[in-house]
């Protein structure tokens, strides 16, 4: 009757964490001889999975660190580090360093909660493209250290 612990995940503050228990298969029919009597019935495998959510990011600390990024909101920037973008379809390969955008929204908190967002500020840009009447709007993830503000000189 061996029975087996592992730990899916390790436990952690920001993430959940899972225990898995489950049995492990009892040896094949034949590998040890019965001495006497009927043999049992055959073993189900039973799993058991426990889900344990912590969430220790006080409310404060989150509400703190929006307030710290809405006044960036809305601000135009001008993009100071070598910044190649792909997903432009009327201009691949586009270099953006230089280019002027408006910050639009602030990513690493969603909808109360902390996510761990590796560019958090997400910037607009515009394009003007030969042959199109419209300039071309795309966006672009960038974090605090790629961008200047302009009009706060």
């Amino acid at each position: 009757m061996a029975t087996a612990t592992a730990s899916v995940a390790p436990p952690s503050t920001s993430t959940s964490s899972v225990l898995l228990h489950r049995r492990l298969p009892s040896p094949a029919p034949g590998a040890f001889p019965r001495l006497s009597g009927p043999a049992p019935p055959p073993r189900r495998a039973r799993l058991l999975l426990r889900v344990a959510l912590t969430n220790e990011v006080a409310s404060d600390d989150v509400a703190a660190e929006e307030a710290a990024a809405a006044p960036k909101i809305g601000r135009r920037v001008r993009v100071t580090a070598p910044l190649r973008v792909y997903h432009v379809l009327k201009a691949p390969d586009l270099d953006i360093q230089g280019m002027e955008g408006v910050v639009k929204q602030y990513v690493c908190v969603w909808k109360g909660k902390r996510v761990t967002a590796n560019f958090p500020f997400k910037v607009e840009f515009e394009l003007a493209v030969e042959g199109q009447p419209k300039p071309v709007r795309f966006f672009a993830h960038l974090r605090e250290d790629e961008f200047e503000f302009v009009d706060g000189e």
